[in-house]
């Protein structure tokens, strides 16, 4: 990178800056002309000059110049005016100039701004770019919360700096020193005063202020350190409260933030130091010329006119002055962040930009093997990971790569998929190094799945497609504003250096697949799935989102049908008791009481169970029908329950799960509120305490939770409650929960809720598993088992995939691999979160569905379960960093080596 800041401005914006910077010139005429006008108007009209008498007229407007040869050559006339016309002639034309200096300013300030945001733009494109061709190694030093922080926040006044880099010391400079040469032009001592002010400030301050840069630099750093550590913070989170270290942590950050108040308080005290310096040489000049000025008008040396036309002009000096001083500082400031940012992106290594160039075209099959010669691999120490390993895996091979803890295969397995590169020799395919192949062609046919994962924000579709996109395969039909705002778009990409792809196209290769689009999209995701045993899983999700009724518009219809359906299919397997049903005029014990009240759902996003226990209606149709001391003697007994059970708990305990009636955080609060309504009842309670105590009594479920606080009176009026809430519910309310009718489908709950139109009863054993498999059952027997599993990937997995579990996430990450049909498999212990059985089942449906699609890709598996080694082609075994061993699995068994002592 440029190690200049201005010389990296320049040869990206030189043609820009040399525009702006001529009509920066050509701002200065009239700028001058503002300055000598008021002189004309004061010394003219308005003292009389040239108007002795009554009649007297002068000429206005007159333009006219003298050429070499020519003589004087006179291109308008004028016209006479007298003193009051000329009065207001004048004024016109210096209102004149205000209009077109402020519609200067306005065009340049706007370039400016324009330009610099381009230039932001194009420097935080460039800055990603180089952290996506950082080779692997950079990764285990830098922090992504300080990579993160430094594009988004520390390259900010960089952009700010780029409209301002030359246009504004030309705009500052020609501003003031064309007020001065004006003052100067006027007197020559008031002028000098001037000028010997300018230069002070000029020396001084300037000199001052680069202790402000220092701690400038001082307080971007520790700032930089602190979010970085934040970040540490949140990702080991799990850490700290599971060894008791969250008062260190603190004390860490606080002595961190002690630290940078240190810096900014200094910041803030020289800052202002040269503030009050920097004004008080502003405030000296004004004194000067009023006193000198003064006199030398008295002494008659000095009309009036030029001593207001002085002061007039040097008003509009120490704006500039300072503004200019200002960029001097800015530009000192932002050289440095450059200069930071320049040393934190320079590394060695950088991948080459034609590596990861975009290719549009289909990469033919890599039908050569893979060979590795003499590859040795260092860790940052020095100590060896891999030593002189030479091995060649030919295509469609099946290699199971095992050794003890510690014995290199995981080093070599990282080392096939480009995750760890070589300190000597090489990997090669057909003869090119694999470093230097494009990843158009390694990251398409060559595939590495570890048991770290890493899932983007998003669905789980966009996750499970996500090694698929690899370039814009098609155009997107724009029309109207659209394809307007499209082609800015891409012009403005453009002028940034960024490239101009259209987000909005279909990225997703299907060719890889072996389908021809969407259409074809299940059929090809489906036995992936099933081969690494997640459609269940996905399923399960599926049945507990909510459907997008837009995107789902033929199951919606379909709902009430596949309701009745499972309902009959419960009944003539003898399961109807697996589901007790809603029903308008019956309690039902699975439900909660709030649902039973409600019955139906509230939309939890608009209005909070807390909110609706204290809605005025809500309280109304309790107090009326006599529930209120029941609920509230309901809420008190389920209070005291949940804080004598789970006060002396850890909040990360898993009985907390059980817990459906408070957080874990609100157990002091409700051991407060008990001893604060120990002796007293509903009728003393505030109505913020009766509507926290109320509000537990709306999670009671009698079957499960088991404290006998359910009575069939108790039932009784919540079902009468029920019908009343119903009949006169108020808008504001009907907006926000959606009753439960039988022949209709239900927005607002989950797809099984929908199915069910019930509670599974959980007084069965593995009632849920056999509905489960029920409904599975009945799916693909009605056709719905597509629409079912689509719904299941939009399913949100949150930040980094975390409401998946990690045997879901691993299972996914196996299955994008598989997705991509590449040559070369390579799996580095991918299933660890799951047991062994499973962990052997999907290894050997990937063995069997291999060659299903008439294109069998290498295998390469580091084993964690090293019995599984009889299932390949070839085992290769490692150990510390070495190849001992390598053969087929039958006659390394007989061998008396490595082998056969891991199987031992």
């Amino acid at each position: 990178m440029e190690k200049s800041l201005a010389r990296y401005i320049w040869a990206t914006t030189r043609l820009q800056q040399a525009w702006i910077l001529l009509v920066v010139a050509i701002s200065m005429i009239p700028y001058f002309l503002s300055f000598d006008l008021p002189k004309q108007i004061i010394n003219g009209p308005i003292q009389g000059n040239g108007f002795e008498t009554p009649d007297a007229t002068q000429t206005f407007m007159r333009i006219a110049y003298t050429f070499p040869y020519l003589g004087e050559v006179v291109l308008f006339g004028g016209l006479q005016l007298s003193r009051v016309q000329m009065l207001i002639g004048l004024s016109m034309v210096f209102l004149l100039l205000v209009v077109i200096n402020g519609l200067f300013k306005f065009y340049i300030n706007t370039y400016k701004g324009r330009l610099g945001e381009r230039m932001l733009r194009q420097i935080r494109f460039e800055l990603l770019d180089r952290v996506l061709r950082f080779p692997p190694s950079c990764f285990k030093r830098v922090r992504s919360a300080e990579i993160a922080t430094m594009i988004k926040d520390e390259v900010e006044p960089l952009g700010g700096f780029t409209g301002d880099a030359f246009v504004q010391p030309a705009l500052l400079g020609g501003q003031a020193a064309t007020a001065l040469i004006f003052i100067l032009m006027q007197n020559l001592w008031l002028g000098m005063i001037a000028a010997v002010i300018v230069a002070v400030q000029g020396i001084i301050i300037p000199r001052m202020r680069k202790r402000l840069l220092e701690l400038g630099r001082q307080r971007q750093l520790t700032a930089r350190q602190l979010s970085g550590r934040v970040g540490e913070i949140v990702d080991g989170i799990n850490t700290i409260h599971g060894n008791d270290t969250s008062n260190f942590e603190r004390a860490d950050i606080a002595n961190r933030l002690g630290r940078i108040f240190a810096i900014r308080y200094k910041l803030y005290e020289w800052k202002f130091l040269v503030k009050f310096i920097n004004n008080f040489l502003a405030q000296v000049t004004p004194f000067l010329f009023y006193m000198i000025g003064g006199i030398l008008a008295l002494q008659g040396r000095l009309d009036i006119g030029q001593l207001v036309a002085i002061i007039n002009a040097y008003k509009d000096l120490p704006g500039p002055l300072k503004e200019l001083i200002d960029w001097d500082q800015t530009r000192q400031d932002v050289q440095v962040k450059y200069a930071q940012v320049v040393e934190q992106f320079s590394v060695d290594n950088l991948i080459d930009p034609k590596i990861q160039a975009v290719e549009y075209k289909t990469v033919p099959p890599l039908r050569h093997p893979l060979v590795a010669t003499n590859v040795t691999v260092l860790d940052d120490s020095g100590a060896p990971l891999l030593q002189h390993v030479n091995i060649e895996i030919e295509p469609a091979q099946t290699v199971a790569l095992i050794g003890p803890a510690g014995s290199g295969s995981e080093v070599f397995a990282g080392l096939l998929g480009r995750l760890v590169w070589p300190d000597s020799g090489r990997l090669a395919i057909d003869g090119h190094d694999i470093l230097e192949l494009p990843e158009s062609v390694t990251g398409r046919r060559i595939a590495y799945v570890a048991a770290d994962t890493y899932f983007f924000s998003g669905t789980l579709r966009n996750n499970l497609l996500y090694d698929l996109k690899h370039a814009p395969l098609t155009d997107v039909r724009y029309e109207g504003a659209e394809a307007a705002e499209r082609r800015w778009q891409v012009m403005e990409a453009r002028r940034a250096r960024n490239p101009d792809f259209d987000l909005n196209s279909d990225w997703i290769d299907y060719g890889s697949m072996g389908i021809s689009g969407p259409d074809g999209l299940y059929h090809a995701v489906r036995p992936i799935l099933d081969a690494v045993l997640m459609t269940q899983d996905i399923i399960d999700l599926a049945l507990r989102s909510q459907i997008d009724t837009a995107a789902y518009p033929g199951l919606i219809t379909r709902i009430v049908e596949l309701r009745r359906a499972l309902r009959h299919r419960l009944d003539e397997s003898g399961l109807a008791g697996l589901v007790i049903p809603f029903q308008p005029d019956v309690y039902n014990l699975q439900a909660t009481v709030g649902e039973n009240i409600l019955f139906g759902v509230l939309d939890r996003s608009s209005m909070t169970i807390r909110q609706l226990a204290a809605h005025p209606f809500f309280r109304e149709v309790i107090i009326e029908n006599e529930l209120s001391t029941d609920l509230f003697r309901m809420g008190l007994a389920i209070a005291r329950n949940a804080v004598e059970l789970f006060r002396d708990l850890p909040p990360d305990h898993p009985f907390f799960s059980q817990l459906a009636f408070m957080r874990p955080e609100d157990i002091p609060a409700y051991e407060v509120l008990l001893q604060k309504l120990k002796d007293s009842g509903i009728e003393t309670a505030s109505d913020e305490d009766r509507a926290n105590v109320i509000r537990l009594s709306f999670a009671y479920i009698e079957p499960r939770h088991r404290f006998g606080l359910l009575t069939d009176a108790l039932k009784a009026k919540i079902v009468k409650a029920r019908k009343r809430f119903a009949k006169d519910m108020p808008d504001d309310l009907r907006t926000v929960i959606e009753p439960y009718e039988p022949d209709r489908f239900i927005a607002r709950a989950s797809l099984l809720d929908n199915l069910l139109f019930g509670k599974v009863n959980r007084g069965h054993v593995d009632a849920a598993e056999q509905i489960r498999a029920t409904l599975i059952r009945l799916f693909e027997n009605l056709g719905q088992q597509r629409s079912i599993l689509s719904i299941g990937l939009d399913f949100d997995v949150g930040s980094g995939g975390k409401r998946l579990t990690s045997a879901q996430r691993q299972k996914i990450n196996v299955a994008r691999t598989l997705l991509k049909h590449p040559d070369y498999l390579i799996c580095n212990r991918p299933l660890t979160a799951l047991d062994e059985r499973r962990q052997i089942q999907i290894a050997r449906n990937i063995m069997k569905n291999r060659h299903k699609d008439g294109h069998a890709p290498a295998i390469i598996w580091v084993l964690s379960n090293f019995s599984l080694a009889s299932d390949f082609d070839r085992v290769i075994v490692f150990d510390h960093g070495r190849v001992v061993q390598d053969g087929t699995y039958d006659a390394l068994a007989q061998e008396d080596g490595m082998l056969k002592k891991l199987l031992s």
